[in-house]
C-alpha cells in the first residue's frame, strides 16, 4: 500500500469517531441507546439490515468458493436468498413486541425472567464467536493489501485485531444505535463499492493482457474470462468440485437459515424493532437483504474474473482465501490511486457494521435481562445505559481474545451459525400457539442444547470405544470421475502456480501439504485428464475419520463408463478412528436402517435438516401438552399487543394498546382460526402482495446472476 492508501484508511476511521462523538450528545435513556428512539426511516433501516446482514468473511468466503467451485461456489453466501421473503412478514412481528431486547420478548410471552437471562447468555456467546469470525477474518485477508504479515516484527493480526475492535468501541460505545446506524449508511456504501469494484477494472485488465485495448472495451473481458476457464466453472448448480452445492443442499441450507435467523439478537433492531412504522421496518429489512444479495452477485462474478487473470499466482496456489486481497492489490495497486486503500476500508466496512449493531444489542440484552432484573432492578436511565457502555465493551474485548487465540476461523463460524437452533423452536411456537409455556420452552432449550451441542462432544470422552467401532466409523464411498477436456488458459496457469508453489515451499511438508494436489497438467488447448473425486466422508464423526495404521486403503465397489466419463466407486477398507464430535442426529437414521455408503457429502448435510428443524418442535409440542399453561389474562394481553398496529406517534400507539389491553377479544376477529389455540391472523392483502413480489425478486436476481455469467460465453 503506498501513502495515499493509508491517508483513505485513517479518514475512514476519522470519520466514524466523529459520527460517535456526535451521536453521544442525542442519548439520554435506554430506547435512544438500544433502539435510536425508535426513529429510523426507510434509508437507515435499510443500510442498517444491509451492513448488519454483510460480514467481512462473506465475500472473502465466495471469493474461494468461486475460485474452487466456480459460479456454484455463490451459494455459499447466496443460500440466503430465498429466506429474504419471509422477512417481509417477520419484520411486523418485531415492530409491533415494542421490546429493547428479545431477551424481553422472551419474558413477556413465556412470563418468565429466567428465560430472558438464558436468551442473553446465549446472545454472549453467539456474538463473540460469530464476531471474532470477521476479527481473524479481516486480519488475515488485510495480509496481501498491507503486504505484509508483520508490522514492526509484530503479527499483523495483533495490531488490525485491537486496532478494528478500538474503533468499534468508540463510535459504538458512545453514541449506541443511532451511531451504528449512521455509520452503516456510510459503510453500507463502502460495502457495495467493495463489491463492484473489481469488476470493471478486472475486465479491463483481462482485456490489457489478453486482448486489444486499442480496438476493445473493457465488456469484451467477459468473453475473455470464458476464453482462460473451462465451461464448467459457469454451472450454477454444479461445478468442477462435483457439485458441491447441488439442489438438495441449497435447499437443506434454506431451511436451516430460515428456522434460526429469526432468533439471532440483532434482529430485534435491524429486524424492524427501531423503525419509524411497520412499513418501515418492512421496507428497510428486506430491501436491505436484496442489496446484499446483489453484492453477492458482485462477489461471485469478481471471484470468475480472479480466477481468469489470476490463475498463476503462487500464493493463491497456496491459499485461495487470499483471492480479494491479491486480486486487489494486482489489479488496483498499479493505478495508486488509493483504491487500495479504498478496498481496504471497505473490507473493513464490512466487519464494523455488523460489529456496532452487535455489541449493542448484546449489551442491551446483558444490560436489561441480567443487571436490571437481578441485580439492580431500581436503576435510572443513567446508571443502566452506562452499564450498557461497559458491557459492549467487554463483548468487543472478548470477540477480539477469541479471534487472536482461536486458530480455526472456520470453526468460529460454525458453531455461532448452529447456536440459534436453541432457541428457534421457541420462537417460532410462541408466535403461533398459545398451549407453548415457559416449563415446556426450559424443557426444549435444554434438549436442544445437550443433544446438538453438549453430548456429542461428551460422549466419546465417556466412551472411546466408539471411535474405534466398526459400526461407527464408516464413511460413504469414494467416487472418482474420470474425463478429458481441452486444456483451457486457467488451466495452463493454475498447474504453473502450482509447481511455484511447490518450489516456494522449500520442502516444507507442511506448506506443500496445504498447497495440495497436483492440478492437470497440459499445453493449451491439448487435452487434459481430469479427476473429480467426491465421498469418503465420515457419516457419524465431524472431523473425520483417520486409519489406525497409516494411510487409508480401499477396495473396488464398482467401475462404471458413461459417455467420456469413468465413475470409480471404492470403499475404505481396515481399522478406522473417528475424529471430533460424535454426530448424534445422523444416529437416529441408523436405527431406522438407513444405508449413507453411496450418499454424497452434500446429501449427508441435507439429511441433518429434519433431525435439527423438526426434533425441537416435537419436544416442545410434547412437552406442552404434558406441563401447565401460561398465565391466561397475560397470554391476552401479550396476543392483543401483537393483533395492534403500531402507530408511528408513540401517544397515540399507546392509546390504541390501552384500548386492546381493555378487551382484547375484540380482536379476535383477525384470527385465521377461530375459536382455536392457533393465533396465526389473516393475511392482509399488504402481507401477501409484498410476499409474492418479494419471492419474484429472488428469481431476477438469479436471472441477472446467470445471464451475467453468460456474457460473452
Amino acid at each position: 500500500m503506498s501513502l495515499i492508501d493509508y491517508v483513505v484508511v485513517a479518514a475512514y476511521f476519522v470519520v466514524m469517531i466523529a459520527i460517535g462523538i456526535w451521536a453521544m450528545r442525542r442519548v439520554n435513556d435506554q430506547e435512544d441507546y438500544f433502539m435510536g428512539g425508535r426513529g429510523f426511516g426507510k434509508l437507515l433501516q435499510t443500510f442498517a439490515a444491509f451492513g448488519a446482514g454483510t460480514g467481512a468473511h462473506e465475500p472473502i468466503q465466495v471469493g474461494r468458493t468461486g475460485w474452487t467451485s466456480g459460479l456454484s461456489g455463490v451459494w455459499s453466501a447466496l443460500m440466503w436468498l430465498f429466506v429474504t421473503p419471509v422477512y417481509w412478514i417477520t419484520a411486523v412481528w418485531y415492530r409491533r413486541m415494542r421490546h429493547l431486547t428479545l431477551g424481553d420478548w422472551f419474558v413477556e410471552r413465556y412470563q418468565s425472567k429466567s428465560l430472558g437471562a438464558a436468551y442473553a447468555v446465549f446472545a454472549i456467546v453467539f456474538y463473540m464467536f460469530y464476531l471474532s469470525t470477521m476479527l481473524s477474518a479481516i486480519a488475515k485477508f488485510a495480509a496481501p493489501l498491507v503486504g505484509a504479515e508483520e508490522i514492526f516484527g509484530v503479527e499483523l493480526k495483533f495490531v488490525l485485531v485491537p486496532g478494528l475492535a478500538a474503533v468499534v468501541i468508540v463510535y459504538g460505545v458512545l453514541g449506541g444505535l443511532t451511531a451504528a446506524y449512521w455509520t452503516d449508511l456510510i459503510q453500507g456504501i463502502f460495502i457495495i463499492l467493495l463489491s463492484v469494484l473489481l469488476i470493471p477494472y478486472g475486465l479491463w485488465e483481462l482485456v490489457k493482457e489478453y486482448g486489444d485495448p486499442e480496438t476493445q472495451g473493457f465488456l469484451d473481458g467477459f468473453r475473455i474470462m470464458h476464453e482462460r476457464v473451462s465451461a464448467d466453472y459457469f454451472n450454477l448448480f454444479t461445478g468442477p468440485s462435483a457439485g458441491e452445492f447441488p439442489l438438495q443442499y441449497i435447499v437443506a441450507l434454506t431451511v436451516l437459515a430460515l428456522v434460526g435467523i429469526v432468533v439471532q439478537p440483532h434482529f430485534i433492531a435491524t429486524g424492524g424493532g427501531s423503525a419509524k412504522s411497520e412499513n418501515e421496518a418492512r421496507i428497510g429489512l428486506v430491501v436491505g437483504n436484496f442489496l446484499k444479495r446483489l453484492c453477492t452477485v458482485g462477489w461471485a462474478i469478481t471471484a470468475l474474473i480472479a480466477l481468469a487473470l489470476l490463475a498463476g499466482s503462487p500464493e493463491l496456489a497456496k491459499d485461495p482465501d487470499y483471492v480479494w486481497g491479491i486480486a486487489a492489490k494486482e489489479i488496483l495497486g498499479p493505478l495508486n490511486l488509493g483504491l487500495v486503500g479504498l478496498m481496504l476500508a471497505c473490507l473493513m466496512a464490512a466487519m464494523m457494521s455488523s460489529a456496532d449493531t452487535y455489541m449493542i444489542v448484546s449489551s442491551a440484552l446483558i444490560t436489561r435481562n441480567i443487571y436490571v432484573a437481578y441485580i439492580n432492578p431500581d436503576g435510572t436511565e443513567r446508571e443502566n445505559v452506562r452499564v450498557a457502555r461497559w458491557t459492549g465493551l467487554a463483548i468487543i474485548v472478548g470477540a477480539s481474545i477469541v479471534a487472536l487465540t482461536m486458530a480455526d476461523v472456520f470453526a468460529q463460524f460454525l458453531l455461532a451459525i448452529q447456536l440459534p437452533i436453541i432457541f428457534a423452536a421457541p420462537f417460532w411456537v410462541g408466535m403461533y400457539w398459545r398451549r407453548a409455556n415457559a416449563t415446556s420452552v426450559k424443557i426444549t432449550i435444554t434438549f436442544s442444547a445437550l443433544f446438538f451441542f453438549v453430548l456429542p462432544i461428551v460422549i466419546p470422552l465417556i466412551s472411546p470405544s466408539l471411535t474405534t467401532d466398526s459400526k461407527w466409523t464408516t464413511t460413504t464411498d469414494r467416487i472418482t470421475k474420470t474425463l478429458t477436456r481441452p486444456a483451457t488458459a486457467a488451466d495452463v496457469a493454475k498447474h504453473e502456480a502450482w509447481v511455484q508453489a511447490i518450489e516456494n515451499a522449500d520442502g516444507d511438508q507442511d506448506t506443500i501439504n496445504q498447497i495440495g494436489a497436483e492440478p492437470p497438467s497440459g499445453a493449451l488447448g491439448e487435452e487434459i485428464e481430469i479427476v473429480l473425486r467426491s465421498g469418503d466422508k465420515a457419516i457419524f464423526w465431524s472431523d473425520g475419520v483417520k486409519a489406525v495404521d497409516g494411510e487409508p486403503t480401499y477396495e473396488q465397489v464398482s467401475l462404471v463408463t458413461d459417455g467420456d466419463m469413468t465413475i470409480l466407486t471404492e470403499r475404505r477398507t481396515g481399522p478406522q478412528k473417528g475424529v471430533g464430535q460424535f454426530n448424534l442426529d445422523i444416529v437416529i437414521y441408523r436405527f431406522f436402517g438407513f444405508d449413507f455408503s453411496d450418499v454424497t457429502k452434500a446429501t449427508l448435510e441435507s439429511l441433518k435438516l429434519p433431525t435439527r428443524v423438526l426434533l425441537p418442535f416435537l419436544v416442545l409440542i410434547i412437552a406442552s401438552y404434558l406441563t401447565p399453561r401460561g398465565n391466561s389474562s397475560q397470554l391476552d394481553r401479550y396476543f392483543a399487543k401483537m393483533k395492534t398496529e403500531v402507530h408511528p406517534d408513540p401517544v397515540i400507539d399507546r392509546a390504541n394498546l390501552e384500548a386492546a389491553y381493555r378487551d382484547p377479544s375484540q380482536l379476535d376477529h383477525r384470527k385465521l382460526f377461530p375459536n382455536s389455540e392457533l393465533e396465526i391472523q389473516k393475511p392482509r392483502p399488504s402481507d401477501w402482495i409484498g410476499f409474492i413480489g418479494s419471492v419474484a425478486i429472488c428469481f431476477v436476481i438469479v436471472g441477472i446472476l446467470v445471464w451475467l455469467a453468460q456474457i460473452g460465453a
